[in-house]
């Protein structure tokens, strides 16, 4: 290469560094071209190298299913790239591209249509500036379109492209698409966007893609590439309030100790205060690095190191906030949710939620409602399955500093993770935090724990019988704590059907009330265990997810999880109550063991054979790692 070609190269690159970048999505329903129309944008603007060229065109050959049009090759077959959606002819996952032009570069998620992808769209859209909404000229508004304008208002996304597509199937007729524009702005006026710019086109033949159709003389609107280089939309970002969540601190030697992560909104310059979240400690920023270099001014979106003149207690998951305009801190807060797991999600159930890069426990306290998102319906629920979209509160195990999603994304934005699994389940959006929050205080008392331990001579304990019915977990409480009264013990059973007699005689049996079922019991174990009082309750809880929550709630070595572990068959047989055959008789839904899972442990302190030991062995067997528990609390 010659040195003026390598200059001529630097220059470029560097052209290139500089150019801003836009993030777009695509939806619509399905076959509304939305594929078609990237894999247009790409060959239009000279971004396809050769050899895809011809692995498309060969693959269009054997699996298009586009007509013949003014290139011939199917151009979706750029963008959808998974084996099954070519066989399939549909889109079924998040397609993402990169491409670029002298003006912008550009990234584009090209999402699902199927409302049963909804969880996939949201993934897409969740870091999009703009979204491209594709409407059929043919079809008009569907009930497709409506729902995917639904969620990309929901998502904070203000700038939509209306692209009319498949104008050649009606002849560019002005009339039509006026029609379809009105329809669509009388559907969106209840939606919050900001600006919606229709454009009439043809992905299939590239009309108003990238450049101007003769068809529609009567267009006076730009194409779609020329308002996609132009539209702006990340003003906001660079124009918040500093934001910067710790993700690493950064100590090679003793020497230098700096704070790394990925500024999230605003920027921060040498010699600025910041302060730091949730603590409140202030400091001023001495040195701001990208790898190596060192800059005097950093801004949304660069990953730095910040280091600071003068050492304070800084964390992975402190935020690093302007000193002056710093943002709140809770741990109660309403969100939007939109659920992406398999299993349902209920209220009082634990989850892990990553936010920033702090991960803590959260609980679901209450659902308000669930959209129908074909009607934006607000809908009763007590869980929420896959796909759902509602309005959720949410409590977590210490405060958070956060922003409302709308105000700034990354201090708004959510996931819930399985504790188990450690699978994402849900992803969600801050509104606000609950004023309740701040409300609440813990009050202090003269009679502490310490003090009711000493009066009753043993510590306070929860021992939790869990198994199926008829395992034999009543039994062998009420014998345990006649064990214990004998010992002079202050003891208290809270047994599952006592319980629902009084204080949940309002809960049903189905998933959603066995969930809060436990957790109100779980509440109450832990009050009587601060009381200096040993628990014993014996409930079915056949969910690992609660019974792993009541645990939470105790310190190590206060809560025994004791499995009576008897096989169905052996339970069954026994039938104390006659449930089993009600059960069987179809009388009794949701009747665990039976139309209903149950989750055994898979570490219980203690595993109780009630098929094979009797009950006066059970007990001695608790009482033995009770005494050893004992011994060890007070040795």
């Amino acid at each position: 290469m010659s040195a003026h070609s390598e200059m001529k190269l630097k220059e470029y690159i560097g052209q290139q560094a500089e150019l801003d970048l836009l993030r777009f999505i695509t939806c619509g329903s399905v076959d509304d071209g939305k594929s078609t129309l990237i894999g247009r944008l790409l060959y239009e603007a000279q971004l396809i190298f050769d050899d895809q060229m011809a692995e498309i065109a060969t693959d269009s050959k054997k699996k298009s299913t586009k007509s013949k049009a003014k290139v011939d090759i199917d151009l979706s077959l750029l963008v959808d790239g998974l084996i099954a959606e070519r066989e399939q002819g549909i889109t079924i996952d998040v397609a993402y591209r990169f491409f670029n032009t002298d003006h912008r570069k550009f990234i584009v998620a090209d999402t699902p249509g199927h409302e049963q992808y909804t969880r996939n769209m949201v993934t897409g859209a969740s870091t999009a500036d703009m979204a491209v909404i594709l409407v059929d000229a043919e079809h008009g508004i569907l009930t497709q379109t409506q729902r995917h304008s639904f969620i990309v208002s929901l998502l904070g996304i203000r700038h939509v492209v209306l692209a009319v597509n498949k104008m050649d199937l009606i002849n560019f007729e002005e009339a039509a698409f006026d029609a379809i524009v009105a329809n669509y702005a009388d559907f969106a006026e209840e939606l919050k966007f900001s600006s919606i710019t229709a454009i009439p086109l043809s992905a299939l033949e590239g009309d108003n893609v990238v450049d101007r159709s003769s068809n529609t003389k009567w267009y006076k609107g730009p194409t779609l590439l020329g308002y996609l280089e132009t539209v702006e939309v990340s003003a906001s970002r660079l124009e918040h309030s500093f934001r910067f969540p710790v993700q690493w601190v950064n100590r090679p030697n003793s020497d230098f100790r700096g704070y790394s992560g990925t500024v999230a909104a605003g920027s921060i310059s040498v010699g600025e205060e910041v302060r730091v979240l949730p603590s409140g400690q202030t400091a001023n920023v001495k040195e701001v690095f990208i790898a190596e270099r060192e800059l005097e001014t950093a801004i949304a979106e660069q990953a730095i190191t910040i280091c600071l003149d003068k050492e304070i207690d800084v964390s992975r998951g402190d935020v690093l906030v302007a000193g002056t305009n710093p943002c709140e801190v809770s741990d109660q807060f309403e969100t939007t949710l939109v659920w992406m797991g398999q299993e349902k999600g209920f209220i009082g159930r634990s989850y892990s939620m990553l936010i920033g890069s702090v991960k803590t426990a959260a609980t679901i306290t209450s659902i308000k409602y669930r959209y129908d998102i074909n009607n934006f319906e607000k809908l009763s629920t007590e869980s929420m399955k896959l796909n759902d979209i509602g309005e959720v509160t949410i409590r977590l195990d210490r405060a958070v500093p956060f922003e409302s999603y709308d105000s700034c994304k990354p201090m708004g934005a959510f996931v819930l993770l399985d504790r188990h699994t450690h699978a994402t389940v849900g992803a969600g959006m801050i509104n606000f935090s609950l004023r309740r929050a701040d409300n609440i205080h813990r009050q202090p008392l003269v009679v502490n724990r310490e003090a009711r331990e000493k009066l009753s001579g043993h510590k306070g304990r929860v021992l939790w019988f869990t198994g199926l019915s008829g395992s034999g977990k009543s039994t062998v409480a009420n014998a345990l704590e006649q064990s214990l009264y004998l010992r002079g013990m202050r003891t208290y059973i809270l047994d599952g059907d006592n319980i629902r007699h009084g204080l949940n005689n309002d809960l049903g049996f189905t998933d959603a009330g066995r969930v809060e079922n436990i957790r109100r019991v779980s509440e109450v174990a832990k009050l009587m265990v601060d009381a200096g009082i040993v628990v014993l309750a014996s409930f079915i809880s056949p969910f690992r997810s609660e019974r792993d929550m009541a645990r939470g709630l105790f310190q190590s070595g206060e809560f025994l999880e004791i499995y009576v572990d008897a096989p169905l068959e052996v339970a069954e047989q026994r039938d104390p109550k006659g449930l089993y055959k009600k059960a069987r008789r179809g009388e009794l839904p949701n009747f665990t063991g039976i139309d209903s899972d149950y989750e055994a442990p898979a570490s219980a302190e203690i595993v109780l054979n009630t098929a094979e030991e009797s009950v006066d062995v059970c007990v001695g067997r608790i009482i033995t790692y009770f005494d050893e528990a004992e011994d060890e609390h007070y040795h």
